[in-house]
């Protein structure tokens, strides 16, 4: 089934004279998602109007607050931003956009100074420094060549998102609404007509009541997060279905380099540790990756060790079980001081004793897991989409930071500097806006209420696995080829089931994952190559003559490669 079937926000209309949905409801700015990205952008532009923040679940459940390593920026003066440029470079194997690379990096610093200002405490130098030393304690992390990581213990974003969500909530102009999901964005034309010229907001279904309520704003700024849970195994929250990602492409806004996934290297293997991220601060720290015999490997794979960029350790330790069988392979920080491993990482510490493994006298045992989307909706300096008055800031943006792998701890850098500057954009913008107007009302039409969940757990369960499989890590022609088959029979099957039944939060859901896992598998078969984090068998070298720029993918096109 073609993409460009599906109709952004428009339920059929119902005979004459059964009832709509809920009122619509008008606000000057209306924010998905309450991460990082979504509650800076939400604090600054309340300034300037009144804001609804839309949450599909409670606030906290966001990849913020499950953000463990930290946030990098240079505020030694042994480091420079010339060094966290060429870093990000280097890791994004040649598809960062340069300029914006340094746009980032360079507004570090005064990133770090609005957290503060927000309430957030970094931990301060571990020991006695000079008088120009910085007053936190930097770690390091894989691709860095500088330690430039600020972080709280090994829970850095619960302290941004416990700081910031108190802001929001003691905001007389914010007003959240948990539980309530966004299913389609509303657009329009100039003219009014329906079309993808401009953004009006969004319907959101209230998981509470089962109503859908038009939520319309001059401008609307994408903060969903993530599409990690369209793999079987990730480190992301249940939330982090593609939410953002699926309803722009909806909506006709172009989306980007969607093929490069991030699987980070190192989660927790035990059955009943769901989803836990082990930092890479531990081997920033000295944790040394090992063979179940207890040889270490990563000297067989990158000069770096230890502390090479993502794409490389996770294949490595992708090869590693490939080729011994294992389950696992270890992670070591047992040579460290022990109470240094407790103070240090005393999440991890205690998360591991309650599974049995004292990380302190014996290694963790990791596997690699579906992490950090380094594609999505495609936007500016500013962070607006080329759908008008629709920004994006977060993991569901592509800027150009990234390229083909992201560096450690970027991203909540970059979700900070860029909802920053949507911010500013937004106000700027606000007064000379024309108001959405009146929308039409959401009509349920013939659909009836869902009688068998068990499609729903079946199909997400099915997109998973494959994904996982055929789309992963490792892929090859025939793999995404399989993978391509079998989610256009399981799109038509969701499309058919939408339309019929009435909408509830996992059907929002399994509708998102479907759409995002056909852009990641259409995005990664185009490339016809390996690079950063899309390593195809196929096409084993990189091909920057035909593939050294983005793949962009919009409705109802065939995936293309950037201009420039």
């Amino acid at each position: 089934m073609d993409l460009s079937q599906e109709r952004a926000g428009d339920h059929p209309p119902p005979p004459d004279g059964r009832p709509t949905n809920g009122e619509a409801r008008s606000f000057d700015f209306l924010v998905i998602g309450s991460g990082l990205a979504g509650m800076h952008y939400a604090l600054r532009v309340a300034e300037a109007g009144e804001v609804a923040l839309i949450t599909k679940r409670r606030a906290t459940d966001s990849a913020t607050d499950w953000a463990q390593g930290g946030i990098a920026a240079v505020m030694d003066p042994r480091d420079s931003f010339d060094a966290h440029v060429q870093d990000t470079l280097n890791a994004g194997a040649g598809l960062c956009q340069e300029d914006t690379v340094r746009f980032v990096v360079e507004r570090g610093p005064d990133a770090i100074d609005a957290l503060r200002k927000h309430g957030v405490e970094f931990d301060p130098p571990r020991e006695p420094a000079g008088p120009d030393a910085p007053p936190f304690d930097l770690t390091r992390e894989g691709g860095h060549t500088a330690r430039r990581i600020l972080h709280r213990h090994d829970a850095t974003g619960r302290e941004i998102e416990r700081s910031l969500l108190a802001r929001v909530r003691a905001h007389p102009s914010i007003h959240l609404y948990e539980d309530h999901c966004a299913i389609d964005l509303i657009t329009a034309t100039k003219a009014g007509r329906t079309g993808s010229n401009r953004a009006l907001g969004a319907y959101v279904l209230d998981a509470a009541t089962g109503e859908v309520h038009a939520y319309t704003a001059p401008i609307t700024l994408l903060a969903t997060g993530g599409a990690g849970k369209v793999y079987l195994y990730t480190s992301n929250p249940d939330v982090a279905s593609g939410d953002g990602m699926a309803m722009a492409y909806r909506a006709g806004a172009t989306l980007a380099n969607m093929e490069f996934m991030q699987f980070h290297p190192t989660c927790l293997f035990h059955p009943q540790a769901k989803s836990f991220l082990i930092t890479e601060a531990v081997r920033g720290e000295g944790g040394i990756l090992r063979r179940r015999d207890g040889t270490a490997f990563m000297a067989d794979y990158h000069p770096m060790r230890d502390l090479a960029p993502r794409d490389i350790v996770a294949r490595a330790i992708d090869t590693e079980l490939k080729r011994t069988g294992d389950d696992y392979v270890a992670l070591d920080i047992t040579a460290k001081d022990p109470a240094f491993v407790r103070g240090r990482f005393p999440m991890i510490f205690e998360r591991c004793l309650r599974y049995g493994i004292d990380i302190t006298r014996e290694p963790i045992p990791v596997v690699p897991a579906a992490h950090y989307c380094c594609g999505g909706v495609r936007t500016d300096r500013h962070g607006e989409s080329d759908l008008t008055n629709l920004f994006a800031a977060g993991e569901v943006a592509s800027t150009g930071l990234h390229g083909a792998n992201r560096l450690a701890s970027n991203s909540l850098l970059e979700a900070l500097v860029y909802a920053e500057a949507a911010a500013r954009e937004s106000i700027a913008r606000r007064p000379s806006v024309e108001p959405p107007g009146d929308v039409p009302a959401w009509r349920h039409g013939e659909a009836t209420p869902i009688d068998e969940a068990v499609v729903i757990t079946q199909n997400w369960d099915e997109i998973r696995r494959f994904m996982w499989n055929y789309v992963g890590i490792v892929r090859s022609d025939r793999r995404l080829s399989r993978a391509q088959h079998r989610i256009e029979m399981l799109r038509e099957e969701i499309n058919e089931y939408y339309w019929d039944f009435r909408v509830t939060p996992e059907l929002i859901e399994l509708r998102n994952l479907a759409t995002v896992a056909e852009l990641v598998i259409r995005s990664a078969a185009f490339r016809k190559e390996s690079r950063g984090l899309h390593y195809n068998l196929d096409h084993p070298e990189r091909d920057d003559e035909a593939f050294g720029r983005d793949t962009l993918i919009q409705r109802g096109d065939t995936p293309w490669i950037s201009p420039s």
